[in-house]
């Protein structure tokens, strides 16, 4: 039996919606994303060694596989785990982000 059933029902906590970081942490999670996943996926998130993260790539992707993904990479790709840099609910916020149209960095 796969766990990815159990996981992506620990990881949803039982919410619909992750909780909304608060601004100072909202801006880390949106520079973090913009810069770091950017060097993988594209400095406009539109692809590049990694799959784009526009909203019309992602139109199809259930949130929880997302946030799944974001939380613990994929093994046997380049995808890292930030598990260690972010909470299950921020996975899940980003997801939720990336699935809405990812927001501009603010400088």
């Amino acid at each position: 039996m796969r766990a990815w059933p159990l996981l992506l029902a620990l990881l949803a906590g039982g919410s619909a919606v992750a909780q909304v970081p608060g601004g100072a942490r909202e801006a880390q999670l949106v520079r973090m994303v913009r810069q770091d996943c950017g060097s993988c996926h594209g400095m406009t998130l539109a692809g590049g060694l990694g799959p784009a993260l526009t909203r019309e790539a992602l139109a199809d992707k259930p949130v929880e596989s997302l946030a799944a993904t974001i939380y613990h990479g994929r093994p046997g790709t380049p995808m890292p785990p930030w598990r260690s840099m972010l909470s299950a609910d921020e996975a899940r916020w980003i997801a939720e982000r990336l699935l809405a149209g990812f927001p501009k960095e603010n400088r």
